[in-house]
């Protein structure tokens, strides 16, 4: 880990989706989001892309901002990101020289940010850490080639590159899902029939058909949660936050909600297994929506697991991951921790 020009500092990005800090904020994010081409991307998108985010912007904002408008304004995932990124260098600057930053996708601080932070910091060594446990081109896809295009114009040769794609199936996250769960179920009346029901955030089908890996990581995920859980509880897998008309993976969390009540279900514990921050999708759409669905149907019992957040299991899980890729990755590795006993 020595470096040349007298430079040892480390840093490590957090790369977030982000969120809209004010009802002000919600279209310009909007607007930020549809116009991403890894999420928009049809024949002539070029010409079309800016326009299109134009116009789906401003005829979502209203809904939206509504949504963020019950939460008390504005999106939590800026704060929790935030608090990420300070508990994990605290955890690093045991045995390291680190600063950690964050890079927001869709609002500030934005990738550009991140890196003319880091560039004052003149570190030796960047390790890229997307904060999607599940890799998908939507997602840390976007993320990396958004840095990729951002960092070419600031350019530092000296400075080595390190990625983390994922970290879908690290044995300390999924430590950390498992703690959070066993709490969580911890709540729920003994005797109830409960099912657990993880839910990840929906992506377009045909991205999945073209290779992405996104479904089979989440099944893996899930997979190895439930194992190394013991718990007898019957799961299922659902999708959320589908957008538009095409199709998404399946089941939503809808369906399976009310395929859960004609069953007669006691109880249900949403497990959001692509989320490692609460925000929109876990406060509005699960806490709020599904679990007046749930309510509505005669599902007694209804609980959201927190996600991760700042849990010190998952602050730690995340400095291994930190110190096993500076430890056995190349610079420029497009998956590290292959190299790494999961």
């Amino acid at each position: 880990m020595s470096t040349g020009g007298g430079r040892h500092k480390i840093g490590v990005v957090l790369f977030q989706l982000g969120g809209p800090d004010s009802l002000d904020a919600v279209e310009p994010f909007l607007y930020n989001l549809f116009r991403d081409p890894d999420i928009i991307d049809f024949p002539f998108a070029r010409l079309a892309r800016e326009p299109l985010a134009r116009v789906v912007a401003a005829t979502r904002a209203h809904k939206v901002r509504h949504a963020y408008a019950a939460m008390g304004g504005g999106s939590p995932i800026n704060q929790l990101t935030q608090r990420q990124a300070q508990a994990l260098e605290r955890e690093l600057r045991k045995n390291l020289a680190v600063r950690v930053v964050v890079a927001m996708r869709y609002w500030h601080p934005l990738t550009e940010e991140a890196i003319e932070t880091l560039q004052r910091e003149a570190c030796a060594d960047i390790v890229l850490l997307p904060l999607y446990p599940q890799y998908s081109k939507t997602t840390t896809g976007s993320s990396l080639n958004e840095w990729s295009r951002q960092y070419a114009r600031r350019a530092d040769n000296d400075v080595r590159v390190h990625t983390i794609r994922d970290f879908h199936d690290f044995p300390p996250y999924i430590e950390a899902l498992v703690e959070r769960i066993q709490q969580t179920l911890a709540t729920v009346e003994p005797a109830a029939k409960v099912v657990l029901v993880f839910s990840a955030h929906g992506i377009p089908a045909s991205v999945v058909a073209a290779g992405d890996p996104y479904q089979r990581q989440v099944e893996a995920t899930t997979q190895q949660v439930m194992r190394r859980g013991g718990w007898n509880h019957p799961y299922r897998i659902c999708y959320q936050s589908k957008v538009g008309p095409g199709r998404w993976l399946a089941p939503s969390l809808e369906t399976t909600v009310r395929a859960l009540a004609l069953e007669k279900a006691e109880g249900i514990v949403v497990v959001p297994i692509s989320f490692v921050s609460d925000h929109i999708e876990t406060l509005h759409e699960i806490d709020g929506d599904a679990r007046a669905l749930a309510q509505e149907l005669g599902i007694r019992q209804f609980r959201l697991m927190p996600a991760l957040n700042d849990s010190p299991r998952f602050i730690q899980a995340l400095a291994e991951l930190v110190r096993l890729t500076l430890r056995a990755s190349p610079a420029g590795s497009a998956n590290p921790l292959d190299s790494v006993a999961r």
